[in-house]
């Protein structure tokens, strides 16, 4: 039997420790916000590794937005060295998940199989990702123990909410560096058969107006900052919108409306704070003196970030030049820089012939819409071979009755043990 038909043997033969490993992680509801639970995850993994020989690190992210005390931000860093020197392949997953929501049929944290399919918030985005890897791992070492360089898994915090207390923190310690690691697979659910190559750029920035309190009784002597704000929000329907949809980009971005650049109203928020739930009071007689809106600008590898915010000043410059009174301030939140990995990159081209060989068809290439871990790799750990790679459909994330098949994770598992087989044994 050739080293192929092995490892698929081998996963195969893994299907139950694959549901009980994602059933197990399910359990442990890592809600982000606030960030609960972090450590109990990271142990349930690093306990498991550790009995497969990897040398294990749990490490807290101490000062990055949210670490406290009460929500300690930890993160598992497990290596295995091979018999000799060689290159490093690394698996990250992030173990956070989103808040349940409303409109669930199943138990959010049950981790239930029923008809081949595990439920639970995470079982997609991405914990049924995070168990195929292992699952790969220990299908390797069992078939190849005398490989050449190291093998990585990372569980890493906070990729719901950027990633900061995560993959961005340990970048910075150089756990991405090239020095370091060669191969990056991030398991994210981008459909078994699809190959992302990256992700688009994001801008978010606060956009506040002013304006003049006064009795509402008497508002013409004071001055709306939401009226002004009415305006700002004209000119981006009227000007900047159309602007926008003539954008398009080469990137193999999905969907297909993701292929022109966007922008999001995130939030809006203007006069009186909102009365507390439950309140019955009555709101007082004022003119709003402020009005904000967060902007989620996402644009294309082709744009240049400084254009991106420019076209954004230029339209509210614009009028503050016609409009009396107007006045505005601009903040910006948050920023990522469009990543593409080289079709041609060794990791890229393993995981094209592994899905060949385990579903019989040509891998598709694709590109995020929005950002995820990739960005710190790239941008912090200045690694350019990475990509996401990964079990699970992409529309199920953040959704009720979040799912992931077990078929699904079986396949991606095989892919993954082929791509460890094609970089290091």
């Amino acid at each position: 039997m050739d080293i192929t038909a092995r490892l698929k043997a081998e996963v195969e033969n893994r299907r139950d420790a694959l549901i009980a490993l994602t059933q197990a992680l399910i359990r442990v509801p890592t809600l982000n916000p606030p960030g609960r639970n972090y450590r109990e995850i990271c142990e349930l993994l690093a306990e498991r590794l550790a009995r497969q020989g990897f040398a294990i690190e749990l490490l807290r992210a101490t000062g990055t937005p949210g670490d406290c005390e009460e929500f300690p931000r930890w993160n598992l860093v497990a290596r295995r060295e091979g018999a000799r020197p060689g290159a490093c392949v690394h698996f990250n997953g992030h173990h956070d998940v989103v808040e349940v929501g409303h409109g669930w049929s199943r138990d959010p944290f049950g981790g239930e199989l029923i008809d081949g399919r595990i439920y639970g918030r995470g079982a997609c985005d991405m914990k049924g990702g995070l168990a195929s890897a292992v699952i790969a791992a220990e299908a390797f070492l069992a078939t190849c123990p005398d490989f050449a360089g190291a093998i990585e898994i990372s569980a890493t915090a906070d990729e719901e909410s950027g990633g900061f207390g995560g993959v961005a923190w340990l970048a910075e310690r150089g756990y991405f560096s090239p020095g370091r690691v060669d191969h990056v697979i991030i398991p994210e659910p981008l459909h078994k058969d699809r190959i992302c190559l990256g992700h688009r750029g994001v801008w978010w920035a606060e956009i506040e107006t002013k304006g003049r309190i006064a009795h509402g009784s008497m508002p013409f002597l004071g001055d709306s900052a939401i009226r002004h704000m009415g305006a700002v929000l004209a000119e981006i329907e009227d000007t900047l919108y159309p602007l926008l949809a003539h954008k398009h980009t080469a990137m193999p971005v999905i969907p297909e409306g993701a292929r022109h650049s966007t922008l999001n109203i995130n939030s809006i928020h203007g006069g009186e704070a909102e009365p507390e739930p439950g309140s019955t009071a009555l709101p007082a007689p004022c003119v709003a003196d402020r009005c904000r809106i967060v902007i989620d600008r996402r644009f294309l590898i082709e744009e240049d970030l400084e254009e991106v915010k420019a076209e954004v000043t230029r339209l509210l410059d614009g009028l503050k030049a016609r409009r009396p009174a107007f006045d505005y301030e601009i903040r910006t939140l948050f920023e990522v820089i469009p990543s593409m990995t080289e079709r041609a990159a060794p990791v890229v081209r393993s995981t094209a012939a592994a899905i060949e060989a385990v579903l019989g068809r040509e891998a598709g290439y694709v590109v995020s819409p929005g950002t995820y871990d990739q960005k710190h790799i790239d941008r912090i750990g200045r690694l350019k071979h990475c990509i996401a790679y990964g079990p699970g459909q992409l529309e199920l994330a953040h959704q009720p009755d979040e799912w992931v098949g077990v078929e699904d994770m079986l396949d991606s598992a095989k892919v993954l043990a082929l791509v460890l087989a094609e970089l290091l044994a």
